[in-house]
């Protein structure tokens, strides 16, 4: 059984900050891009940030650029999100993904195909 659990959500003041962590089980992860979207009640899921199987490379929204880093521990089957500088705007659940290629770094949702839950982000102005 595949899973992907987030954790590391909450709130946190504009100007904070917060990691979110991504535990990987039941497939070789370690061979696959991953990455973080969020989603804002009822709109479209917006890509966040994307991450190589090796990790070498790395890929984000325009809105993130600066204040994020993502990163995966291969050994740990886990991925992160470090957020920082929050923003209100940022406020959204936040889930992560696992790509269906194993070349390929994408950044739409329909190239995912593995989800987490999602956790909780919201950032107090």
């Amino acid at each position: 059984q595949v899973q992907l659990i987030e954790s590391g959500g909450g709130l946190v003041q504009a100007g904070g900050s917060l990691r979110l962590s991504c535990a990987a089980s039941g497939r070789t992860f370690t061979f696959y891009p991953m990455g973080w979207f969020r989603q804002v009640g009822g709109k479209e899921r917006e890509f966040v940030a994307g991450i190589s199987w090796s990790g070498g490379s790395t890929n984000y929204a325009d809105s993130v650029k600066g204040r994020f880093t993502i990163s995966r521990d291969n050994a740990k089957n886990t991925v992160y999100l470090q957020m920082n500088s929050l923003k209100p705007e940022d406020t959204a659940v936040y889930s992560c993904a696992s790509s269906k290629n194993s070349y390929r770094l994408g950044l739409t949702g329909a190239e995912y195909d593995y989800w987490g839950q999602g956790t909780q982000v919201t950032v107090s102005s």
